[in-house]
């Protein structure tokens, strides 16, 4: 399989060799409907909503940060504030969201993005063996090892998710 043909985004394919892990490119999972939503990537590809990564921008005090999290959970936009110490942090816009990482809202891979951003991944994705998150567009997802997203992404493993309490 070539990555033209993997359903992989040319630039996240690349991004992958890059890293030095070009073998997920051929593990890239394609769907003729969107996995646009966690809970859609979860159901076409048959695993937990918690197994799904979601790669979310945000802006704190206007600056894109990338955070990585379960399907299963909501981001705590007081904790991301928190543990970037800024003074406002809201959900960035579509426009945004494709300046900054190259990609539309619903297929935006946890790395081999347009700008290098800061990057949290939430210590939940921890809890699989292994993860799904998309490849550049809202139809194709790749599965990879929780610690190997978090190295590879240049993450800082934190607590961000929302309390279910």
């Amino acid at each position: 399989m070539t990555p033209s043909d993997s359903g992989a985004h040319p630039r996240f394919a690349e991004a992958l060799r890059e890293l030095g892990l070009g073998e997920l490119i051929a593990q890239v999972r394609r769907f003729p409907d969107a996995t646009r939503t966690a809970a859609e990537a979860a159901a076409a590809i048959g695993c937990e909503l918690s197994q799904i990564c979601k790669s979310l921008i945000f802006a704190a005090d206007g600056v894109p940060v990338l955070v990585l999290m379960d399907g299963a959970s909501r981001v705590d936009l007081e904790r991301v504030r928190e543990e970037l110490g800024a003074d406002k942090v809201t959900r960035a816009k579509a426009d945004v969201v494709r300046e900054t990482t190259g990609y539309a809202i619903g297929g935006v891979p946890p790395f081999g993005h347009r700008t290098r951003t800061r990057v949290l991944a939430d210590r939940s994705l921890l809890d699989h063996g292994l993860v799904w998150a998309a490849a550049g567009n809202p139809h194709a997802v790749f599965p990879i090892a929780p610690k190997d997203l978090v190295t590879r992404a240049g993450a800082a493993l934190v607590d961000v998710r929302e309390s279910t309490a």
